[in-house]
């Protein structure tokens, strides 16, 4: 791998045009941008309330529009459709866990170490998306439905979508890679291996039929000691 480092988001993909809230808002000219912002995040917000008390993703654009205050026409200034809406959700969602990874991220210094607090706390942050931890069950619910749409029917949409976090963890694995903590062999893609571990593995209780996890730092521990030591009959 290359070698990267670990920028801060709002430096390095915060900012990014490509993501489907800049593109809501870029849409307006400039002198009404402040307005398109408040419009933009009213229909986001009325999107996520109703994924917290609908049943799944089975609510209606009248029932945005409802919620948001504003117009239908006014909704379509600024989303292409439902699914737009719901990918603008979702990315928002990823961003805000990259925020929050880097900033636990900040204090850490050794390289080995940083690539171990990602792991942990990002597997703790997937369970907490999940509807058994979600304090929001049914948003989590629908979040994670669409999540799974994305991934096998827009696979470019949900690569896009998870660029904040991927490029976190290349960056990570690099630094490791140039400290002589982990190989230096590694390619691109082991970034994804990695996070599709992290955001499935609370699936495990019920491919494996063992009772559900309830020690989730145990079970991050758990899975970045096979991440890290494989399936070997000993440490390297």
């Amino acid at each position: 791998m290359q070698g990267r480092s670990v920028r801060p988001v709002s430096e390095d993909v915060a900012i990014e045009p490509s993501s489907r809230r800049e593109q809501a808002v870029s849409r307006t000219v400039d002198p009404a941008r402040e307005r398109a912002e408040l419009k933009v995040q009213a229909f986001l917000d009325a999107a996520r309330e109703l994924m917290s008390t609908s049943d799944g993703k089975d609510f209606t654009l009248q029932m945005v529009v409802e919620h948001s205050g504003h117009s239908l026409r006014s909704f379509y200034q600024h989303f292409a459709g439902k699914h737009e809406l719901l990918l603008a959700v979702f990315e928002e969602s990823v961003q805000a866990a990259a925020d929050q990874l880097i900033t636990e991220l900040e204090d850490v210094e050794d390289p080995f170490e940083r690539l171990r607090v990602f792991v942990v706390r990002y597997h703790r942050m997937c369970l907490s998306g999940t509807a058994r931890y979600s304090e929001k069950p049914l948003q989590s619910r629908a979040m994670a439905q669409f999540a799974h749409q994305l991934l096998i029917y827009n696979p470019n949409e949900a690569s896009r979508a998870f660029r904040p976090v991927i490029s976190i963890l290349r960056g990570l694995l690099d630094d490791a890679a140039h400290a002589g903590a982990i190989r230096g062999d590694l390619d691109d893609e082991v970034a994804g291996v990695i996070l599709q571990a992290i955001m499935f593995n609370a699936f495990v209780p019920a491919v494996a039929g063992t009772p559900p996890i309830e020690d989730t730092e145990r079970a991050a521990t758990r899975l970045w000691e096979l991440l890290f030591l494989g399936f070997a009959p000993s440490a390297p």
